[in-house]
């Protein structure tokens, strides 16, 4: 008889937030005997299905913000069936909290968020000062209380499909004769977090003259930016934006030499898959969400004016990131790769 534990966890909505909840996954596993189920939307899918540490991964239907409090209770009650010990709860809504509430489930594990008191009854109240890093405030989820958590986390590691990677090179005709360096230029959240494409292109310029080769990774969403990138430096890049899936951008991306990215999504898929990489932060703060890699370096002015977390600059300037130029990002590449080659 199969006696581990049986755990449900609530992801988060954002893709790199996902990322970040793999220490806690595998801290479980090493504090208990236990499989666990992750109860995901649906785009961020394809990144939970690279951690070995998840059994299954059981759709969430609901798009951001919509409440349907009576389709969730059904999908609640049906998610109790199943017969788990425990259920986590890693966003803060009133939403995720009352769906884990309709499952019935003995623990039901989050913080407080949004005066979750009557939803869950093993709730914690989140000390910020203590935990800046989100990943670390994933974590503690996994221990009995916040104090016994050990304040560290583990690096994100997430695995490659090698016969899906050598299937989407052949798809889109590419090939690794040279050396890769992968640009992730968009950012959801908003224009205050996104480099230049200018810039990104006086980059890709450089590298080009030097042999490489440039793919441009995104979204549909970032497919303007990213034809503006092509624009400035002479169509030159392979611009895969809008023209892989999850999956495939996730195996294309651990073949990269090198990455330049916002703060993204796709930058936390980037640290996560142990390539070296250049974090460029303007609104933001590598404070609280930083690429969790030893092979991650930041670059940020670090402006009085920043990071504002806005989506829009509110002066109008950004020039957190105007003011970042080309040969900061060109210059630490070199240098970084100088190191790598004297290894």
């Amino acid at each position: 008889m199969d006696m581990s534990k049986q755990i449900l966890v609530i992801s988060p909505s954002w893709i790199g937030d996902c990322v970040m909840t793999q220490p806690m996954l595998r801290r479980l596993h090493e504090l208990s005997d236990c499989e666990i189920d992750v109860f995901a939307p649906q785009f961020s899918q394809a990144v939970f299905r690279r951690m070995p540490e998840i059994r299954n991964i059981l759709d969430n239907p609901f798009a951001h913000g919509a409440l349907q409090l009576k389709q969730r209770y059904q999908v609640g009650k049906d998610l109790g069936k199943r017969g788990y010990h425990q259920v986590i709860v890693l966003p803060n809504s009133l939403k995720s909290g009352f769906i884990a509430w309709a499952t019935g489930i003995k623990t039901r594990t989050g913080y407080v968020g949004e005066s979750r008191y009557f939803l869950l009854n093993d709730i914690r109240r989140l000390d910020k000062q203590k935990l800046p890093l989100m990943v670390d405030r994933y974590t503690a989820l996994a221990h009995p209380s916040q104090d016994a958590f050990t304040g560290n986390s583990s690096q994100p590691k997430l695995m490659v499909d090698t016969n899906n990677q050598q299937h989407i090179l052949n798809k889109l005709g590419l090939n690794t004769d040279k050396p890769i360096l992968a640009f992730c230029p968009g950012a959801v959240y908003g224009p205050a977090k996104r480099w230049s494409p200018q810039y990104f292109a006086q980059t890709a310029q450089h590298f080009l003259q030097k042999g490489w080769q440039v793919w441009l990774f995104g979204s549909q969403k970032d497919a303007a930016i990213a034809e503006e990138i092509q624009h400035y430096s002479g169509s030159q890049c392979v611009n895969l934006c809008g023209k892989t899936a999850l999956n495939e951008s996730i195996d294309l991306l651990a073949l990269a030499t090198f990455v330049v990215c916002n703060d993204s999504g796709l930058m936390h898929l980037s640290a996560a898959l142990d390539r070296h990489l250049v974090a460029l932060y303007g609104s933001t703060s590598a404070e609280h969400t930083p690429p969790l890699s030893p092979k991650a370096h930041i670059l940020s002015l670090n402006l009085d004016c920043a990071p504002c977390f806005e989506r829009q600059c509110p002066k109008g300037h950004t020039n957190c990131l105007q003011q970042l130029l080309p040969e900061k990002v060109i210059t630490l590449i070199e240098t970084q790769l100088k190191h790598i080659q004297a290894a």
